[in-house]
């Protein structure tokens, strides 16, 4: 009786387990292992992108891998600003531009808005231009600077300037979406010779936000006349459909934008130079290891490792030992990169970042990814479920046609846990939760007392205010006080200045790095 329950227990084993090996859903990437139905096949049915690889980088961008860091000042205060407490920071991988945007690229930009833009919109065009009469000073002579900064071939790898907050995060948009434009082009998603922005009465229009809500629409509704015939598919019946780059597909990049301050910060600190396994040995005052200003490597014994105001009057030494430079800003590939690859983290121009300012990062609201100036928009939709764009009619220098139309997300806070309002940049720091004044009750009260338009004649005792932008890094007519990447100052996003560049950033989707490789461990 026992050597038959073994035999048939054995025999029960030895089927589950032929079962288990001959399962014809594990690992098939063509079985959905939700349903077991087949996918990405010819027949239709539901796509997987089994292919894809991870994202590629952009144009311009370096790749940084993610990790803790301490954000701040760790070093003197010698300004006494109290403005950077150190806080323990995790950033997530992403990447962010190689240099300063130049006025080469920037000039591309230009030429752009103006064969789109000027002849109909002129003001949309000029709201783009930079303020050249920045390098202007009453006891100074720089009318050079004023004609020729910008355009001259001279200065045509030198970092923009007199360009204001909102006008880096335009530019950013319309390269967004310039680069995957070219991705569709180059992947026949487009026909080549089918963009052709000649002017907007030609409709030209496209967004990239608006095309992966709504691809059928882009280009003004135009878009099926423009499809390359391999994305082209016709049935029996002689029915055409079209094949688009859809968001799952992963062919598209996220948008450019402007780092925010701990990602600036963490890239321009370059930890990775003083790490040793899984530690960061010391600390770092600039973004080149070492105390100093001045390179100590034999090939380039004592010249200065960034550009900057090297004393009363001095903006580049005497003649014959001058560093690197034209008194102002210089090439941005001047000087050396820091450990990360990247240039001009330190002096040349001080560069803008994402974020509103405040005196005070709160690292006990959260720790991760920090950045103050969520506002969480949703796209306006119209009474057929279509989203609603900007046309050429309504269009302006911040939303250009083709772009979405979008709305505060106030009502879709409701019942959440993890935020209440669709503005953010005032959160625990100047809404009627954090506000400290507690004599206007039923009164809507403010943390700052700053300047506002409604009322010229408000008496104002501070400039922080939610349109108060922080920008890093020192700049060419910066003291070496400012190269250390922690200093945070700020400024109005509709000012301009000769000595605020800008650089864009990407987010980057995915784990650290697709690499297969093994850490190194010891």
């Amino acid at each position: 009786m026992k050597i038959n329950n073994l035999f048939y227990s054995t025999l029960i084993l030895s089927i589950l387990i032929i079962g288990c090996n001959n399962n014809p859903f594990k690992n098939n990437k063509n079985i959905s292992q939700a349903t077991g139905w087949k996918i990405s096949t010819k027949d239709g049915g539901f796509k997987n992108k089994r292919s894809y690889k991870g994202q590629n980088t952009g144009p311009g961008l370096v790749f940084i891998e993610g990790g803790t860091y301490t954000k701040g000042n760790v070093q003197d205060n010698i300004m006494h600003d109290w403005n950077n407490t150190p806080t323990q920071q995790y950033v997530r991988s992403f990447f962010i531009d190689e240099t300063e945007v130049t006025n080469l690229m920037y000039v591309e930009y230009l030429q752009w808005m103006n064969k789109v833009f000027a002849e109909d919109f002129p003001e949309i065009y000029k709201a783009a231009l930079p303020d050249t009469l920045v390098w202007r000073n009453p006891l100074g002579f720089n009318e050079d600077m004023v004609n020729n900064y910008l355009r001259h071939p001279a200065f045509e790898n030198h970092p923009v300037v007199g360009v204001s907050w909102n006008q880096a995060v335009n530019y950013a948009k319309w390269r967004t979406d310039r680069v995957n434009e070219q991705i569709l082009v180059s992947n026949g998603y487009i026909r080549e010779g089918a963009i052709n922005p000649d002017s907007l009465t030609n409709g030209y229009s496209f967004n990239t936000k608006a095309y992966f809500l709504d691809p059928g629409n882009a280009y003004n509704g135009k878009m099926n006349e423009m499809v390359s015939s391999k994305q082209i598919n016709t049935d029996e019946n002689g029915q055409k459909s079209f094949n688009y780059a859809y968001r799952e597909s992963g062919l598209l990049l996220p948008e450019y934008r402007l780092p925010t301050e701990t990602e600036w910060e963490y890239a321009a600190l370059a930890l990775s130079e003083i790490r040793e396994d899984n530690l960061y040995r010391g600390k770092k005052k600039f973004p080149w290891d070492g105390e100093y200003t001045r390179s100590g490597k034999r090939k380039n014994l004592g010249d200065q490792l960034a550009n900057f105001k090297l004393g009363k009057g001095d903006y580049g030494g005497i003649a014959g030992w001058s560093e690197t430079g034209s008194g102002i800003t210089s090439d941005v590939r001047a000087y050396p990169p820091n450990d990360f690859g990247l240039y001009g983290m330190a002096g040349n121009v001080a560069e803008w970042v994402a974020d509103v300012y405040r005196p005070i990062i709160d690292e006990e609201m959260n720790d991760f990814n920090y950045y103050r100036g969520n506002i969480y928009y949703k796209p306006s939709i119209d009474q057929n479920g279509k989203v609603i764009t900007y046309s050429s009619e309504d269009a302006n220098y911040d939303n250009l046609p083709g772009s979405l139309k979008n709305v505060i997300e106030d009502e879709e806070s409701i019942d959440r846990i993890n935020y209440n309002t669709g503005d953010n940049r005032d959160f625990n720091d100047g809404d009627r939760n954090s506000v400290r004044d507690f004599k206007l009750v039923g009164k809507t009260s403010k943390m700052y007392n700053s300047p506002t338009n409604d009322n010229e004649f408000e008496e104002s005792t501070t400039l922080v205010s939610n349109e108060a932008r922080v920008y890093k890094g020192g700049s060419w007519l910066d003291r070496a006080y400012y190269l250390d990447p922690a200093q945070r100052r700020h400024y109005p996003e509709t000012m301009t200045s000769n000595f605020i560049g800008f650089r864009c950033a990407m987010s980057y989707l995915g784990e650290s790095r697709n690499s297969k490789k093994s850490r190194n461990r010891r």
